[in-house]
């Protein structure tokens, strides 16, 4: 399925491909791979801090990892780290990108339906407007937004990026006990701003927004969408 001008140019696709990849990814990343894809997960650090976060998408027997762009040869390392002897390839797919549109046929972004829908094809034109629409809706990714950040300050859970019944992954010890106890203090959120603070830890001046890291009794000024809202309201009544 190709359109005009719905290719996401800050995005790549790397393909995972070889002998049981859902088994290599299964023990490494923070959502289940095993079952219906895309899905919206993460590669943590042991002590559950975000170092890079992906949709993964099944082709064949293959997985796509639908990431950022700057950040993809960095993920490609990390992972071939992983990799030990395993008979597997990891590599960007040159011919793949990934689309974007409010409407339409395809497949509704597992983090949040308003986000629209997303699918891999060849590359065509590029797309405008998706960095707004999402900022708007208070969902942030990549490493500028996410990156150092404890998973699930980075809304995580409400944003469908984590199981908590698949099994282990790399920091879950952290992100299992944060989840457990029902406390997560901080916030990454987006905030209406023209000017950049001590807490910014990206600006988009020509949008008038900011992603900063917050406490959750401070979000002054900050875009709280529905699901947010109830995600903090279940906190405080826990």
């Amino acid at each position: 399925m190709v359109m005009a001008a719905t290719t996401l140019t800050d995005r790549s696709v790397v393909r995972i491909a070889g002998a049981d990849i859902p088994g290599f990814l299964q023990g490494l990343v923070t959502n289940d791979v095993t079952g219906s894809l895309p899905v919206w997960a993460a590669l943590l650090s042991p002590q559950g801090k975000c170092l890079f976060d992906f949709l993964v998408w099944d082709d064949g027997d293959d997985l796509l990892l639908d990431c950022e762009a700057e950040a993809s040869d960095d993920l490609i390392k990390r992972l071939t780290i992983y990799r030990l002897r395993r008979p597997i390839r990891i590599e960007r797919d040159f011919s793949l990108a990934v689309h974007w549109a409010t409407e339409g046929a395809a497949t509704a972004d597992p983090r949040l339906p308003e986000l629209g829908n997303r699918w891999i094809a060849p590359t065509g034109e590029p797309a405008s407007g998706w960095l707004e629409h999402r900022l708007r809706l208070g969902v942030c990714e990549g490493r500028a937004e996410l990156g150092d950040t404890l998973w699930l300050e980075c809304n995580a859970a409400e944003l469908n990026g984590v199981s908590f019944s698949k099994g282990c992954f790399v920091g879950q010890e952290n992100t299992a006990r944060m989840n457990w106890r029902q406390k997560v203090n901080r916030r990454i959120v987006v905030v209406e701003t023209d000017v950049p603070g001590p807490r910014t830890r990206v600006h988009y001046p020509e949008l008038g927004l900011a992603v900063e890291h917050r406490r959750v009794d401070d979000l002054d000024g900050a875009v709280v969408p529905c699901w947010l809202k109830e995600a903090l309201a279940r906190q405080a009544s826990a």
